[in-house]
C-alpha cells in the first residue's frame, strides 16, 4: 500500500480515538474555528452517525460513567451482536443524559462510580429480539433465562415488543463493583428489584434506585437494572443505526 495512504488510514484512527474522547461535535467546532479543512475531511468517517436530533453521547455529557454496551457484541441474551449496535456507545435524549450525569456526580461524590449497559436502542433491535424469541436457539437460557421458557419472556414483561429505550429516556445501568445479586438481564424473579430479603445485593438494589429517583428516574419492578427519565411527553421512538 503506498505510504500516503497508510499516512491517511493513520490518522483517521487518531482522530476517531480523539473524536470520541471529546466528542463528535466538540471536536469539529474545533477543527472549524483552526480553520483546519485536512482535518475535518479526515475526520469525516469517524464524526458519521450522528445521534438524532436532541440526543447526545453520554460520553459527551458524563464521561465518567463507564459503558458495557452488551448488544454490541455477544456478551447478552441472545449470544450474538444485535442489529442497529454498529458501535458500543451510549446515546440518550439531552434531557436524561444531564440528568444521568447528575446522579454520577452525586455517586463519584460518594465514591462509586455508575456503568451503563444498554441506552437508546433503535427499533430495529427491538424487532429482532421478537425474532430471537420465535427461533429454536437456547444456547444462551442456562445463563441469562434457566427458570423461564423463552417463549414466555414477553409475556413475564422481561422482554418488549415496543420498548421505551427506543425513545432514549431509559437507561439500563448498574455500579461498578456492587454485589446486586443477579447479573444484568438475567430474566428470573430474583431480578425483581424488590425479591431479595436480606444481604449486601439488597441494599445495593436499594441505593442505587434512591440515587437515581433523586435524579428523576424510575425504576421498573422486575429489572432492578432499568430506569426511565420521568415526565417526558410525546416522545417518539427512532430507528436510527448507532454508529
Amino acid at each position: 500500500m503506498p505510504r500516503n495512504l497508510i499516512d491517511a488510514a493513520q490518522s483517521r484512527r487518531v482522530l476517531a480515538h480523539v473524536a470520541g474522547r471529546w466528542g463528535s461535535h466538540r471536536f469539529r467546532d474545533l477543527a472549524r474555528a483552526c480553520g483546519v479543512a485536512a482535518l475535518a475531511a479526515l475526520a469525516a468517517p469517524a464524526l458519521a452517525g450522528e445521534p438524532p436530533p436532541g440526543f447526545a453521547r453520554l460520553s459527551d455529557i458524563a464521561p465518567g460513567v463507564a459503558q458495557e454496551m452488551r448488544y454490541a457484541g455477544s456478551n447478552n441474551f441472545t449470544g450474538a451482536p444485535v442489529p442497529g449496535y454498529r458501535a458500543a456507545q451510549c446515546w440518550l435524549r439531552l434531557d436524561a443524559a444531564r440528568a444521568l450525569a447528575a446522579a454520577q456526580a452525586e455517586a463519584r461524590a460518594k465514591g462509586f462510580n455508575l456503568v451503563v449497559y444498554d441506552c437508546y436502542r433503535p427499533r430495529r433491535a427491538v424487532a429482532a429480539f421478537v425474532d430471537w424469541s420465535k427461533n429454536d436457539d437456547e444456547k444462551t437460557k442456562p445463563a441469562y433465562y434457566p427458570n423461564v421458557e423463552k417463549r414466555e419472556l414477553f409475556a413475564q414483561g422481561y422482554i418488549a415488543e415496543k420498548s421505551g429505550h427506543s425513545t432514549g429516556l431509559a437507561v439500563d445501568l448498574g455500579v461498578k463493583g456492587w454485589d446486586f445479586g443477579t447479573p444484568f438481564d438475567f430474566f428470573d424473579r430474583r431480578s425483581w428489584t424488590g425479591a431479595l430479603k436480606r444481604g449486601v445485593a439488597r441494599l445495593n438494589r436499594a441505593r442505587l434506585v434512591a440515587l437515581m429517583r433523586r435524579h428523576g428516574f424510575d425504576n421498573y419492578p422486575r429489572e432492578w437494572w432499568h430506569f426511565t427519565l420521568r415526565g417526558a411527553k410525546n416522545v417518539e421512538s427512532r430507528d436510527v443505526e448507532i454508529k
